[in-house]
């Protein structure tokens, strides 16, 4: 079992890349080192809007298939099995698989791993914080979103962490209000979490999705004014904040993923992919 006497987390054992139908469209980036830069900003016509409303709500159903059936007992690697599978049966590629040479078809962060996390022969125990990210490519677009669980029954600390973590979300969510620039989301976020002491990881953000999958703007989740883009009606992106119960620093692991915090404290992360409307932000990513 990869855990350490202390309970942090090494790395496991990968499976062999999951094979994904020819007849499913795959992103351009698949195969080569990295992306191509993204074009075309981050408004959308009502045609591509449509599209991005579609991939989202798959994403969304994915996540919620693979949190509900995370369980004491299983490997993050057979969850991994399972959204691969559900998102191949709606005729969506997996957008990770095979970005930037990431092997896996969603990300599976557990307890001091804040993100990107790699699914393994890890072993789910009770008590423990599971974060899912999965994304959809269908049509030429993606969909983005991640949740968190606690295992069973966990601790007090933990269980709060998971439920203030999306509450942070949905506060960042709601400042998003066109004719105001991005940092107010930021702003919303780390002043709710403030409240009880959490770090606020600062060096991953959210990021604009539809056409390309992080398509270069940044979202931050924490008070940084100097982001100023300016929020208006047609543009999609994400809202991801991740909140840990100790620092913001990290490390990463010699696999050039899986992010920890450096204290390993425990984290958590919700996000949603949203889309600005004349009347205020609407989330695409809702099973």
């Amino acid at each position: 079992m990869p855990r350490t006497d202390s309970g942090s987390l090494i790395p496991g054992k990968l499976s062999p890349i999951r094979p994904v139908p020819a007849s499913i469209l795959r992103p351009e980036y698949v195969g080569k080192p990295g992306p191509s830069q993204h074009q075309g900003g981050d408004k959308y016509d009502s045609v591509t809007i449509s599209k991005i409303r579609r991939a989202s709500k798959i994403a969304a159903q994915a996540l919620e298939v693979v949190l509900s059936a995370a369980k004491p007992g299983l490997t993050t690697d057979e969850l991994d099995e399972i959204g691969h599978d559900f998102l191949i049966s709606q005729g969506a590629y997996p957008s990770t698989l095979g970005y930037r040479g990431f092997p896996k078809s969603l990300c599976s962060s557990l307890n001091e791993v804040i993100c990107h996390g790699i699914p393994d022969d890890t072993v789910l125990h009770e008590g423990d914080i599971l974060n899912i990210d999965i994304s959809a490519f269908i049509d030429g677009v993606h969909g983005d979103t991640n949740g968190s669980v606690v295992i069973g029954s966990g601790s007090e600390s933990a269980t709060q962490l998971v439920e203030r973590t999306k509450e942070a979300m949905h506060r960042g969510i709601r400042a998003a209000l066109p004719g105001r620039e991005v940092s107010i989301i930021g702003r919303a976020i780390e002043s709710y979490a403030k409240r009880f002491g959490y770090g606020v990881v600062r060096d991953f953000t959210g990021h604009g999705v539809g056409t390309s999958f992080h398509t270069g703007l940044i979202i931050p989740h924490y008070d940084a004014p100097e982001y100023n883009t300016l929020i208006e009606p047609g543009m999609v992106f994400t809202v991801e904040p991740m909140l840990t119960l100790g620092t913001y620093d990290w490390d990463l692991w010699e696999d050039g993923w899986t992010v920890t915090t450096k204290d390993k404290s425990l984290s958590a992360q919700f996000e949603h992919t949203i889309l600005i409307t004349e009347d205020g932000p609407e989330i695409l990513t809702e099973a």
